[in-house]
């Protein structure tokens, strides 16, 4: 699963950890994370997270 990363503050959404204190199990994509979901370091919104590269 693809990882996301704040913007704002760099934290990175890991769907194999989910967020625990906004209640989202592991295995949830960021995809199917609610629309009014925050970044739990900043409180940024969704649509300041970017997708991580994978290194090769």
């Amino acid at each position: 699963m693809e990882k996301w990363e704040c913007t704002v503050c760099g934290y990175v959404y890991d769907p194999e950890v989910g967020d625990a204190d906004s209640n989202i199990p592991p295995g949830t994509p960021f995809e199917s994370l609610p629309d009014d979901w925050v970044c739990p370091q900043c409180g940024a919104s969704k649509d300041l997270f970017q997708k991580v590269e994978e290194a090769k």
